[in-house]
């Protein structure tokens, strides 16, 4: 629910119901199809769109972490420094090419 068709349906909803018709995109979880690299895809279809111009988005959720991945916590075993122990997050290394991308989308949006 992240591409410009699922962002004009969501605006629409929130129009009608009274709402300012603003979103936050979590570019995680089933937009990512739960596969934590796919969010840099994911995320550069969400900068593409506010490149493009569109106001309505008005930021996204990222999963990011030290390093990439996630672990379980185990009884007796130590954890690894900087990978989650919840969802799976792309690393440090990964999301500052992403947020990149997003500051220059959002610098494109307001030269617009």
């Amino acid at each position: 629910n992240y591409s410009a068709a699922d962002i004009d349906a969501a605006c629409l909803v929130l129009r009608a119901a009274g709402l300012p018709p603003q979103v936050m995109v979590d570019v995680s979880h089933a937009n990512s199809s739960k596969q934590h690299a796919r969010q840099i895809e994911v995320a550069h279809d969400v900068a593409a769109q506010i490149a493009g111009g569109d106001r309505r988005i008005m930021g996204l959720m990222l999963e990011s972490h030290l390093h990439e991945g996630r672990q379980d916590l185990k009884p007796g075993q130590p954890l690894q420094y900087g990978v989650s122990v919840t969802d799976a997050c792309i690393s440090f290394e990964q999301t500052v090419p992403v947020l990149d991308a997003l500051a220059q989308a959002v610098h494109k949006r307001r030269t617009r």
